[in-house]
């Protein structure tokens, strides 16, 4: 069946093979490359949620208008590492048992010490013959316990920080291919645009080797500091985080103890919150000019017909709902539901999709374009058909598994330096200022429910139908009880799962 989706797929790509466009729609030069072999460009933003893309106007123009959209993408886990890792390897994070961004649950360091980048997505595609390239953040943590020199297994090419303050744009250290080279404080050195270039000559070079390609683009914005460049300093003077009927949310007696003992947010807080959101988009700004130097970079080679660009985020972010300052990793939509937009060869432009898809489908996705082999378990689907509007051979899962590992008390420790105040300085301005840390947990999120079961035996449970902004906690309501019996035996059937099992269980019919 595998086999036959691909010949299908194949077929639609030649038939739709038509000469490049530049940005602007007009025609260019023909592909270098066979159109069986396409180009990725994954293009990862770091705390990217759907309202703040919603007011990148270029980016709509370059990706949804030419594209298409999956409007319920969500994440197994709102938090950098897991995510990222879930990217890398495709698996839930009771797979990749990281839960956390530091050790002992998470980390650059435990993915390292367990050995896991050796049977990886970049693996599996430079076996493939593509070359890959990694720019920008990789792992929270990195490169600590390993080499300041180490570069991953499978990436032909390199250029991530290793030191100084790259969540602040300016004066940091790339591991550039092995060798250290430290920017410093010039409008020149602001980390976006530096990535950007370095996209833009890889690219260049690749369709010169006439080679397959793959570039996994990862800026650090928009995570706080949320720092923008020079020339979009006084954009969006007037903005402030939306006021959701969530936002200071009047009444969180029916949540769970750790949120529901959290007092209304002050003043000084709103306040932080609108600085925070004024600066995260100034910095998606610089986002766009990134997306804007891909695209015309593929279009001047001669690459853009036979390239995919995926565009989404690590996780979600809440500002000021339910009484939550700036952050993330809860069980809330504004965390777990993220922008996904694919275009390339093949896929219908302005175009939406409804089908639930999570992180962890990246990797068989590309490896499946890529045509290339995987030689571990993986829990994700491929999204090969759904994103060129083909039909599905076989059923889609019908839910989302979330977990979250539990709240480490001082995620970024100093120790975890390897040079002073460098790499995970502690996000300070989005630090819950909790009496008690939320415990660990796992859920199912469905079309219609959020269900939660956290490790003290709280319960949550959400109709989306009746509150799309998660207002009222029905889980201790009598009517529910029938859903949540069914919820939790579904929830309980992917405890655990591997692989074929887990895409199994997701299939099952939840409530309605």
């Amino acid at each position: 069946m595998r086999k036959q989706l691909h010949c299908i797929l194949l077929a639609t790509l030649v038939a739709c093979s038509k000469p490049h466009e530049t940005s602007d729609g007009a025609a260019n030069e023909t592909s270098n490359t066979t159109v069986n072999h396409p180009n990725i460009v994954f293009i990862l933003t770091d705390d990217l949620n759907g309202e703040v893309y919603g007011h990148m106007p270029r980016l709509k123009q370059l990706l949804d208008d030419q594209g298409t959209s999956f409007l319920k993408h969500h994440l197994n886990i709102s938090l950098c590492c897991p995510s990222r890792t879930a990217i890398l390897r495709g698996q839930y994070a009771h797979n990749t048992q990281i839960f956390s961004n530091g050790p002992p649950t998470g980390g650059f360091e435990t993915f390292f010490a367990n050995g896991e980048e050796a049977d990886a997505l970049p693996v599996w595609l430079n076996a493939a013959k593509y070359r890959t390239a990694l720019m920008g953040k990789y792992l929270n943590g990195y490169p600590n316990t390993a080499p300041k020199d180490y570069i991953p297994p499978g990436w032909t090419e390199w250029d991530s920080p290793v030191a100084g303050s790259p969540y602040g744009e300016w004066n940091y250290t790339l591991n550039e291919n092995g060798t250290e080279h430290t920017y410093g404080a010039t409008s020149a050195d602001y980390m976006v645009d530096v990535i950007s270039n370095k996209a833009a000559d890889f690219i260049r070079r690749a369709a010169a080797d006439n080679v397959p390609f793959y570039l996994h683009l990862t800026p650090y914005v928009p995570h706080a500091p949320a720092t923008p460049p020079n020339r979009y300093l006084n954009d969006f003077p007037d903005a402030m985080a939306p006021r959701t009927p969530s936002f200071n949310e009047d009444d969180v007696s029916d949540k769970p103890a750790w949120l529901a003992g959290k007092p209304k947010l002050t003043k000084m807080q709103r306040d932080a919150i609108d600085d925070l959101y004024k600066r995260r988009l100034r910095s998606m700004e610089a986002i766009q000019d990134l997306v804007q130097n891909v695209v015309d970079t593929l279009g001047q080679t001669g690459q853009l017909a036979n390239t995919y660009i995926v565009f989404t985020s690590d996780n979600g972010f809440h500002q000021g709902q339910h009484r939550l300052d700036s952050g993330k990793n809860t069980e809330f939509d504004e965390d777990l539901l993220v922008p996904l937009i694919v275009r390339g060869p093949g896929v219908p432009a302005g175009v939406t999709v409804d089908l639930p898809t999570v992180n962890v489908d990246f990797a068989p996705t590309f490896v499946e374009l890529a045509g290339a082999a995987v030689t571990s378990s993986i829990d994700g689907r491929s999204l090969v058909a759904a994103m060129h509007g083909l039909p599905m051979t076989t059923p889609w899962r019908q839910m989302v598994l979330l977990q979250h590992g539990g709240d480490v008390p001082d995620d970024e420790p100093a120790a975890r330096h390897v040079d002073p105040g460098t790499l995970e300085p502690p996000d300070t301005e989005v630090q819950e200022t909790l009496a008690t840390p939320e415990p660990p947990f796992e859920g199912l999120r469905t079309s219609r429910w959020t269900y939660v079961e956290l490790s003290t035996g709280e319960k949550e449970l959400y109709d989306h139908v009746h509150d799309p902004d998660q207002l009222t906690n029905i889980a201790s309501y009598p009517a529910s009880g029938p859903v949540m019996a069914q919820l939790s035996a579904l929830l309980h059937n992917m405890h655990g799962c591997q692989g074929q099992a887990c895409r199994d269980a997701e299939q099952m019919t939840p409530p309605p």
